[in-house]
């Protein structure tokens, strides 16, 4: 498991790594058990999250409570894995999007 949020000054946008400012588009917050958490920076006010797995990807709205979104492609026990993983993280979630969309 991997949490973060900053991006390493090393592959900020430069000369040197063009493509880096992709990365604040749409910051990875968390990577745990095959799942990647992200979220879109140009994309809806309401608070959530993006999860990515080989397998497919969801939405999970983090308010007013942790619930799915849209499910494109997971197969009910990904979905209820995500699920899960969103929810022992919450908080470091939460606090990414506020530190993301605020700043």
């Amino acid at each position: 498991m991997t949490l973060w949020f900053t991006l390493p000054a090393d592959q900020r946008r430069s000369h040197a790594n063009p493509g880096a400012h992709l990365s604040f588009v749409s910051p990875t917050v968390l990577r745990s058990r095959g799942f990647r958490f992200y979220f879109f920076s140009r994309e809806e006010p309401r608070a959530h999250v993006h999860v990515q797995h080989a397998t497919g990807e969801a939405k999970l709205w983090l308010d007013p409570v942790l619930e799915v979104a849209h499910n494109y492609g997971l197969t009910a026990g990904r979905l209820a894995q995500a699920m899960r993983i969103a929810t022992e993280h919450y908080d470091e979630i939460r606090r990414a999007w506020n530190e993301h969309f605020e700043s």
